[in-house]
C-alpha cells in the first residue's frame, strides 16, 4: 500500500511540474507579442469647451494614418478622442482604436503634453479580439507624430 501511494504521489508531482512548465512557456510566448507603429498626427483638433484657451474639459479628436516602425509604409489608421484633465500637469485622458490588417486594438489611458506615457490595451477585434496588455506612447523628436508600441499579452 505504501509503495502504491509513493508511486501515485510521484506521478502527481511529475504531472504538476510538467503542467507548470508548459504554462510558463506559453506565458513567455504571449508576453513577447509586440507591434510597433508610428502615427502621423495630421488631423488633431482641439475643441475649446470651457473658458477661452486651454482648460479642463477641452476635447481633442483625431483620425490619423499609421506607418510601420521604419515610418515608410502605411499599415493602418486610428481614431479617437481625449479630454483635457489638468492644464498644469499637461494631462489628457484618452481612448482610441488602432485599425490594422486583420483587426483593431483599443486603448485607454493618459496622454501628457511634455512626457511619454503608457496606456492600457482594453480589447480588440478580429485577430486582436482577446487583446490585453499595454501600449507605450512616445512623442517623435520632430513633433510630427508618435510611436505606438503595443505589448500584447493575448
Amino acid at each position: 500500500m505504501r509503495k502504491t501511494l509513493t508511486i501515485v504521489a510521484a506521478a502527481v508531482a511529475v504531472v504538476l511540474v510538467a503542467g507548470y512548465m508548459a504554462n510558463a512557456g506559453t506565458r513567455e510566448r504571449r508576453d513577447a507579442a509586440l507591434i510597433h507603429v508610428i502615427e502621423h498626427a495630421t488631423t488633431d483638433l482641439v475643441v475649446d469647451t470651457g473658458p477661452t484657451g486651454d482648460s479642463s474639459g477641452d476635447l481633442l479628436t483625431f483620425a490619423n494614418d499609421l506607418f510601420d516602425e521604419t515610418n515608410a509604409n502605411k499599415v493602418g489608421r486610428d481614431q479617437g478622442d481625449c479630454i483635457r484633465i489638468n492644464t498644469t500637469e499637461g494631462s489628457w485622458e484618452c481612448r482610441w482604436t488602432t485599425f490594422l490588417k486583420g483587426g483593431a486594438i483599443m486603448v485607454e489611458g493618459p496622454f501628457y503634453d511634455s512626457h511619454d506615457s503608457v496606456l492600457a490595451i482594453t480589447g480588440g477585434r478580429g485577430k486582436y479580439k482577446d487583446a490585453r496588455g499595454s501600449m507605450e506612447l512616445k512623442a517623435l523628436l520632430d513633433g510630427s507624430g508618435y510611436d505606438f508600441i503595443f505589448h500584447l499579452n493575448a
